[in-house]
């Protein structure tokens, strides 16, 4: 599921939303597309996938939405993987 796309856009949306500056506060589909220089709707397109396998949460503030990933859930889905799911 996450390595479907072979340019590995799920893995990057996913490691870019870990690090450290964006973890906490998260970041919106544009700051995604610009970050990895990906039009918004292939960012989108993602970041809806990932939202609905449930490794990512949305919080809306303001009029934007910001995309932070779920570590309780990406853990399990980890853990599934290594157990040879």
């Amino acid at each position: 599921m996450l390595r479907t796309p072979v340019d590995g856009t799920r893995r990057r949306i996913l490691t870019r939303l870990g690090e450290p500056d964006t973890a906490e506060r998260g970041l919106t589909a544009d700051d995604i597309a610009a970050g990895l220089g990906i039009p918004l709707p292939v960012a989108l397109t993602h970041l809806r996938f990932l939202t609905s396998l449930g490794l990512l949460r949305t919080v809306r503030r303001g009029d934007r939405l910001h995309y932070r990933r779920d570590e309780i859930r990406i853990a399990e889905v980890t853990r599934l993987f290594e157990k040879g799911w």
